[in-house]
């Protein structure tokens, strides 16, 4: 099983190796896929997780345990679809194909457990039909 996770980081927790124990102490494997931490200020932190689903589900209630705050991927990302024209110049942008368009209806559709919240669509969209929340 995999999900895509922001986790976000008091000051206080902002040097502490809690990814690492994600890996060492329930076998998750993960990926970062965007980072945004300073030490003495915090921050937030993009993951996908890979594991069990108990594994997964261990390792997010150690995160909230030691008071990081977890949220999935998919409440980050937020699409206006009914504003959207279909055009699909978000599409040429998204390399995690989260954004696509084709027949039969050409019609734009987002599949957001696909998405990196890599923001390209935000620029690429020319009506501003997409926000995403992460960092500053």
């Amino acid at each position: 099983m995999r999900s895509r996770l922001v986790l976000n980081f008091s000051t206080e927790l902002a040097d502490t190796p809690v990814t690492f124990s994600l890996v060492k102490d329930f076998g998750l494997s993960i990926n970062i896929l965007k980072a945004s931490i300073l030490p003495g200020r915090g921050g937030e932190l993009l993951i996908e997780v890979e594991g069990s689903e108990s594994e997964i589900s261990k390792g997010i209630e150690f995160l909230k345990n030691k008071k990081v705050s977890v949220e999935g991927v998919e409440k980050r990302i937020k699409f206006n679809d009914a504003g959207c024209v279909h055009c699909g110049a978000c599409t040429a942008v998204c390399f995690s194909e989260a954004l696509s368009i084709g027949a039969p209806d050409w019609l734009l559709k987002f599949d957001s457990s696909k998405c990196v919240a890599c923001g390209l669509c935000v620029k690429a969209c020319p009506l501003r039909l997409f926000t995403v929340s992460f960092g500053g």
